[in-house]
């Protein structure tokens, strides 16, 4: 059973030496804390909520809200510094698309290290190789090493892998588009089916439009603070000032 549950849940980012007056060394006010002597950007900061099976989370803020740092924590990239975060379900995340991958061994083999990297076993990816294949259209390729292919068709095969298996929990960082126009509407096809197999979803983006037609919850992120967490349209009302 999917769930996702936060409680005082903070992440700290140490700041590197550097002069006082520099303009991009200096962060915000509220968002900068001390530690002894030493000075952490605060990017998550205590928050709370529980996200349950069936639902689909919005992440809305401006850009350094916070919203991909949170993606990392519940993905497991990025471990919470303060609180506590608890998840159950198998977790799949499309915002780090090139882990694993080896650009001097062919496309099938790293469909191989791909998936053992997301976890699934080598029976699984036996099983699946052939639809990666056909899904991606590289098969006149996909024994050529992949720096021999193009940006397009690298990512139409990591699009095809990333997505072969519906996870119970889905993380995104914005809706990805991948190959030509074709290609483009499959993917889509592939994306909306993903979301709607998923257990949990949890997308950030700026296009409203998006997660209005996708997400029924939204989580409005400000400088690491959450300032509203309920159904979407009602969290936009709330930034917009309504």
């Amino acid at each position: 059973m999917a769930d996702i549950i936060a409680t005082d849940l903070c992440v700290h980012y140490p700041l590197t030496d550097a002069p006082s007056n520099s303009v991009r060394s200096t962060p915000p006010p509220e968002n900068r804390v001390e530690v002894g002597n030493k000075s952490y950007i605060l990017a998550l900061r205590n928050l709370n909520f529980h996200i349950k099976k069936g639902q689909r989370v919005g992440l809305i803020g401006r850009n350094g809200s916070g919203k991909s740092t949170l993606l990392r924590v519940l993905g497991g990239i990025y471990a919470p510094t303060g609180g506590m975060l608890q998840t159950k379900g198998k977790i799949s995340s499309l915002f780090n698309l090139n882990l694993g991958i080896q650009p001097d061994i062919s496309g099938l083999e790293n469909i191989v290290i791909r998936g053992l990297v997301k976890g699934w076993s080598r029976k699984q990816i036996r099983e699946k190789m052939p639809e990666i294949i056909d899904f991606s259209e590289l098969e006149n390729v996909i024994d050529l090493p992949i720096r021999t292919y193009s940006d397009g068709m690298r990512m139409r095969l990591l699009f095809a892998i990333a997505t072969s298996f519906s996870p119970e929990i889905l993380l995104l960082d914005e809706w990805i588009g991948a190959g030509d126009t074709n290609f483009q509407t499959k993917a889509a096809k592939r994306m909306n089916s993903l979301v709607e197999r998923a257990g949990i979803t949890v997308i950030a983006s700026h296009n409203r439009n998006l997660l209005r037609k996708v997400c029924d919850l939204g989580m409005w992120l400000d400088a690491g603070r959450m300032r509203a967490f309920g159904p979407i349209d009602q969290v936009y009302e709330r930034m917009d000032g309504g």
